[in-house]
């Protein structure tokens, strides 16, 4: 009896050996590296321009205290400890002997350019390490801080992550961005003029606060045409503690529903390059933390609802692109 074809092998997105209809990081790190790698958060104890005054206080909306840094240990602790503890707690899981040291929290390049050197050249040292990301803001790249960037990308694989959640000012204003698209693209297009060789990230944010399908596939359709070498889609999720929390317990904001988040992601793909690696397809915080919506605490069900959407509808990454 012949064989009944599987999802794999009708696939007809090229960057993927599996069901994946899109550019998975795990195929990414195994084309790249020959095979897993362990990403190490790091808490180098920075903030952001957004926290401390120079364009805002408070931070962004749906921020929690740590500015995403909450699964990396407590910046007090000098980092290449930090490095260390991550990466006895993850030895069980991560069976690899190669590490990408993750700076996360706040703004990583929101300093002297003394201090952040301070910080990232001691786990450029470490045994193992293949990698650097680093998260920041694209306001926040000055002049010597780009020319030491483009040196790290000299030693080793680096990506710099902008976060620039969507195209629209209006959110930005919304969320206490601190800065606009044109902002953004003004510090994208820096970093790709100083090196090549500087893969550079960009995360989006599903779900803010007034934006509709429509609006979430602007910014895509908008940051596709920079050709990203990687993109992050999150989902907006409520945490305690921050403003946001206090908009949905007032019944100002309500957070996007599975069904919704899923159509909307599995068509967004469509308009990304089909060379661009999709670093994460939804978003999570400290689970003790999280107000809403619940359901985002079953990750391995979204992305495999995305997988099914993207099958069953027959879409594939950069399909829509041009």
């Amino acid at each position: 009896m012949k064989k009944r074809p599987n999802q794999s092998d009708i696939n007809p997105y090229p960057n993927s050996n599996t069901n994946k209809r899109y550019y998975t990081y795990d195929y990414w790190l195994k084309k790249t590296f020959g095979g897993k790698c362990m990403k190490i958060p790091i808490d180098a104890g920075f903030t952001c321009p957004n926290i401390d005054g120079k364009c805002s206080v408070g931070g962004c909306i749906y921020c929690s205290q740590r500015g995403s840094g909450d699964f990396a240990p407590e910046a007090e602790m000098p980092v290449i400890e930090q490095f260390e503890t991550v990466k006895k707690q993850l030895s069980s899981k991560w069976d690899t002997d190669k590490y990408i040291p993750y700076f996360q929290a706040h703004t990583n390049t929101y300093a002297p350019l003394s201090k952040i050197k301070e910080k990232i050249d001691p786990v450029m040292e470490m045994e193992g390490v293949v990698g650097l990301n680093i998260a920041t803001r694209a306001d926040c790249l000055e002049d010597d801080v780009v020319s030491y960037l483009s040196e790290l990308a000299e030693r080793t694989l680096l990506t710099v992550e902008l976060g620039l959640q969507t195209v629209h000012d209006r959110t930005a204003n919304l969320i206490n961005r601190g800065h606009t698209y044109a902002d953004f693209l003004e510090g994208y297009s820096k970093l790709r003029k100083a090196s090549n060789n500087i893969n550079i990230c960009v995360h989006l944010i599903f779900g803010l606060p007034g934006e509709g399908r429509e609006d979430m596939l602007e910014s895509v359709r908008e940051l596709s045409k920079l050709k990203p070498d990687q993109v992050k889609i999150h989902l907006l999720h409520v945490l305690k503690n921050t403003k946001l929390a206090d908009m949905y317990l007032r019944g100002e904001y309500i957070p996007m529903e599975m069904e919704e988040y899923v159509e909307t992601v599995s068509q967004a793909l469509t308009y990304l390059p089909p060379n661009t690696v999709i670093g994460r397809l939804t978003g999570d915080g400290m689970q003790s933390d999280l107000l809403s919506p619940d359901w985002s605490r079953k990750k391995t069900v979204v992305i495999n609802n995305i997988d099914k959407k993207m099958y069953e509808d027959n879409l594939w990454q950069g399909k829509k692109f041009s």
